[in-house]
């Protein structure tokens, strides 16, 4: 099956190239580097690398902790970090600097795969969450690399879709050493797919151990000393396309009722950040965005966060949040960041990426489920209404982003154990 598989990809190749293409008129990135998706890239000119790779913002944010504890018992050893997505390699390189080695993921090709290892020569290679590449897998295996999966998380939906491939993932799987899953619910998928039972570990999510930033709360309390400390303010974060509309008819909603609410939108992906800004403005909102205005004042309804990494100060500056991918079929995001502050948390019907947090949290009072996009603005008032329902609420999620830390302990002690063999 590999080799079919293998076949398939080799076909495919130059749609591939033309999707780099056409996303490169977009985002310069996918010109510059592009080669670098096949392998081709200036050696770092070091051996015995550890080797992280996340493949996009989401995971680089859950790999934060455990790429820093890398950095600190592991001082002596070159740290090779590789993202999928232009998104995570600016979050790389935000977080981390020159400090790790970044590079582009190759495509999951024979020989690409070979050139990639063979120039950052990897003695440990951790993969975060939920990649399979069969070559990739393989080809570590034949060099003596050992694998392990960490923070690995696979949702029913996945499981699913990867049925009729279960040979070859199946054959994939019995190339990693250790898989550190999220859950034990995580665990057992990983075990019906294939993987050997005696390697599926569960230690936790290590995005319960991402650190929170230095001054974000007093970054905070300062922009609502600007727009109006007693303003009602609420956030919707990695909102998906689909779902702005619905947020911003919510904030109609809101409006009707605190005629001096704000809503601070920040939309998931970087290219949309102009779509989402004029659809914003078209409807009448008095607007401003992080690019150019930097906070909103106290005559603007709506703030569109038009840049990545800068979200946690944002958080810490609203009554509530709604997290997004969840009114749209995209599994939802990650709910802790808000959690991790205090602040209440909305989510809708889909948050099968992140089912074991966001359960936790609405288990424990920290977090509501809305049924669907009509709800959202009513759910919205009503908590913006009820001061001591949002304390509740907010002290229940920091109460369960605090008792689950410890994930990156746990795998820091894998990882050493894997070294040392």
């Amino acid at each position: 099956m590999r080799y079919l598989y293998t076949l398939a990809m080799f076909l495919v190749t130059p749609l591939l190239v033309l999707r780099l293409l056409a996303r490169g008129v977009r985002s310069r990135p996918y010109h510059r580097r592009w080669p670098e998706r096949f392998g081709f890239f200036d050696p770092p000119g070091f051996s015995g690398s550890l080797w992280v790779h996340a493949v996009s913002v989401g995971e680089v944010n859950a790999a934060e902790p455990l790429i820093k504890a890398l950095r600190r018992d592991y001082p002596n050893a070159p740290l090779v970090v590789t993202t999928v997505t232009p998104t995570g390699t600016a979050r790389v390189q935000q977080l981390f600097g020159d400090s790790v080695f970044h590079v582009y993921l190759p495509y999951d090709l024979p020989y690409a795969v070979g050139r990639f290892l063979k120039k950052v020569r990897p003695r440990l290679a951790l993969i975060v969450e939920t990649e399979i590449w069969p070559n990739l897998y393989h080809a570590c295996r034949k060099r003596g690399i050992p694998l392990m999966i960490v923070n690995a998380r696979l949702s029913e939906r996945s499981l699913r879709g990867y049925k009729p491939l279960r040979g070859l993932l199946r054959s994939a799987l019995r190339c990693v050493r250790l898989i550190a899953a999220q859950s034990r619910t995580d665990a057992a998928r990983y075990r019906l797919l294939g993987a050997d039972p005696e390697q599926v570990l569960v230690t936790g999510n290590m995005k319960f151990d991402m650190p929170i930033p230095g001054g974000a709360v007093a970054e905070g309390a300062t922009m609502r000393g600007h727009w109006g400390p007693r303003r009602p303010v609420w956030m919707a974060a990695s909102t998906h396309e689909g779902e702005e509309l619905s947020v911003l008819e919510a904030h109609l909603q809101v409006l009707k009722r605190l005629p001096d609410a704000l809503l601070l939108l920040a939309p998931r992906h970087p290219e949309r950040f102009r779509a989402v800004e004029h659809a914003v403005r078209s409807l009448g909102f008095t607007a401003a965005t992080r690019s150019l205005e930097g906070v909103p004042s106290p005559s603007h309804q709506v703030f569109v966060i038009d840049a990545m990494g800068q979200l946690m100060p944002f958080f810490a500056a609203s009554d509530l949040a709604f997290v997004g991918g969840s009114l749209v079929p995209i599994g939802g995001h990650n709910v802790l960041e808000p959690a991790a502050l205090s602040v209440p948390v909305l989510v809708g019907p889909q948050t099968f990426n992140f089912e074991e947090i966001t359960r936790s949290l609405i288990e424990e009072g920290g977090a509501e489920r809305v049924a669907d996009a009509e709800r959202l603005g009513p759910s919205v008032l009503q908590l913006l209404l009820d001061a001591a329902k949002r304390a509740r609420m907010g002290q229940a999620a920091q109460r369960v982003f605090e008792r689950e830390r410890g994930a990156v302990q746990r795998v820091m002690r894998l990882i050493d154990t894997l070294l040392q063999e």
